[in-house]
């Protein structure tokens, strides 16, 4: 008997353990491309913007309709002038290695993303002068000037806090091993195969995060990363292809979630830096030429199936910052020609077309580059790798570059940084001390009225001159399996792993 008795506690022992490996649940998610550094101060790239979503929290977030709400912060206040926000942070925070998350790790966070050499972080937070903690659980941000798209920076990763005491230790190599606040801790990464993270006990949310694991799998491949998540390997995957649509909504087993991007799809055109001194850096109306040549609705239908939104600004046409006056203009070749003859440019106008590899970017410059050609242009695409294309796009190394920009909540976010004199992304490199001006004007005010007038000012002399042409905003696709529950697009792309449970 009492052997038997053994026997029955063994097994029963045995199922208990069973039940728990197979109660460990896993999310697997398929990224375009393998992001950047995992360093919130020192990434750049839209892929890494998912990744720091799992286990990087920010002092504020967004809702569906664009709401600023709190995160790791509880609420702020803005002075009367403008010069100083205070902001209060939620108590019984921790980080990821167990050291408290406060007023000090707030301003050590700030002021890392301000001062550390390098950091892409800084032209965000060029506003703050200085940061005062008020209380242990209070900050005062003090202010050069006023800034009124400071809350909305912190929505992102100028409002991400890292672990003072994890980035004393590990200095630049912070990112091989990043501590965060969120709801994930990182585990391991193996470049260009995973990033594996896993759910931290001691998050202040931890009531609604119901799976275990988050691994992450970079898949360039569209198709390959579509046929995965059919095949059971991915449970979610980002940017699915408009034309694969048709594929996802026919399987019973897949479910999609979209939203218009906050950002753009645009032509950046070298104007400062071409060291040809070509037809389209020389003349605006050589650009305005170019973009005449294109109809940004035939690029929707052909490469998209109407799937995206056609636009000619920085916010879509559906974005309350959206200037009305000032709507798409339609296809006129024999405009685009006569604009080329006013230039004193005798066709055909070579332009080198840097295009990052992907076969969306890649179907979309052969439509322009026909569409174009039409009106006199020889467009030579050169399709390249996309750290690589954004290297040679600071070194001025191209004519015409096709570049996405994810977006911002704020229309600053989508602008200043592109089209200011001497701004980090200004890889066009034009300049206009009006549009500087406007650019500057639309900081200094909260009233959405004013602002909207500065940036009217400014869209009429990008319009102009040209330094980008914007062509559509993309539907951001997800698609995941119906085992997912609970997943909600929004319009920032990123992929929020709170509240998502897996049968």
């Amino acid at each position: 008997m009492r052997i038997l008795r053994l026997a029955v506690t063994a097994a029963a022992l045995l199922l208990s353990f069973e039940a728990s490996v197979q109660a460990q649940t896993t999310l697997r998610i398929g990224l375009a491309e393998d992001p950047d550094i995992l360093d919130p101060t020192m990434a750049r790239t839209y892929v890494g913007r998912i990744v720091f979503a799992a286990f990087c929290d920010k002092l504020f977030d967004i809702d569906a309709k664009l709401n600023i709400v709190p995160q790791l912060a509880l609420s702020h206040e803005t002075s009367a002038d403008g010069k100083e926000v205070t902001i209060k942070l939620r108590p019984g925070v921790k980080f990821q290695d167990g050291e408290a998350f406060n007023a000090e790790a707030a301003k050590f966070s700030i002021e890392r993303h301000i001062t550390l050499p390098g950091s892409f972080r800084k032209p965000e937070l060029a506003s703050v002068d200085h940061v005062d903690v008020v209380d242990p659980l209070t900050i005062k941000l003090v202010l050069k000037a006023p800034y009124s798209p400071l809350i909305a920076q912190l929505t992102d990763r100028a409002g991400m806090m890292v672990s003072p005491k994890a980035a004393r230790e590990a200095g630049e190599k912070f990112g091989l091993r990043p501590v965060c606040a969120g709801p994930y801790k990182f585990v391991e990464r193996v470049q260009q195969d995973r990033i594996v993270f896993e759910k931290f006990a001691d998050y202040w949310n931890r009531d609604n995060i119901f799976i275990d694991k988050v691994v992450f799998l970079p898949i360039v491949d569209a198709t390959v990363r579509l046929a995965n998540l059919k095949s059971g390997g991915l449970d979610l995957i980002e940017r699915v292809l408009a034309t694969d649509l048709k594929e996802v909504r026919a399987d019973s087993r897949l479910k999609l979630s979209t939203a218009i991007e906050l950002g753009y799809q645009g032509l950046t055109l070298n104007i400062g830096k071409d060291k040809a001194k070509g037809p389209l850096s020389q003349s605006a109306k050589v650009r305005q030429a170019l973009d005449l040549s294109i109809d940004r609705e035939a690029i929707n239908q052909v490469v998209f199936n109407g799937e995206f939104k056609p636009g000619n600004q920085w916010v879509n046409p559906d974005h309350p910052y959206y200037q009305k006056a000032f709507p798409v203009r339609g296809r006129d070749i024999a405009k685009a020609k006569a604009l080329l003859k006013e230039a004193g440019v005798t066709p055909p106008v070579s332009v080198d077309f840097m295009v990052p590899k992907g076969a969306e970017t890649e179907a979309v410059s052969q439509v322009i580059q026909s569409m174009a050609a039409e009106a006199g242009f020889d467009i030579k695409i050169r399709v390249t790798e996309f750290a690589t294309s954004l290297k040679q796009a600071e070194a001025g190394e191209y004519q015409a570059f096709m570049l996405a920009w994810s977006g911002r909540i704020d229309p600053d976010g989508n602008s200043y940084v592109f089209l200011r004199k001497d701004a980090p992304q200004n890889y066009s490199a034009w300049t206009n001390a009006d549009a500087d001006k406007a650019l500057d004007d639309a900081r200094l005010v909260t009233d959405m009225a004013q602002r909207k007038a500065f940036y009217e000012k400014l869209t009429k002399l990008e319009l102009d001159e040209e330094a980008i042409l914007y062509l559509y905003h993309r539907r951001i696709i997800i698609a995941h399996t119906t085992r997912l529950e609970g997943y909600t697009q929004m319009p920032d792309g990123l992929v929020r792993v709170t509240g998502l449970k897996l049968k």
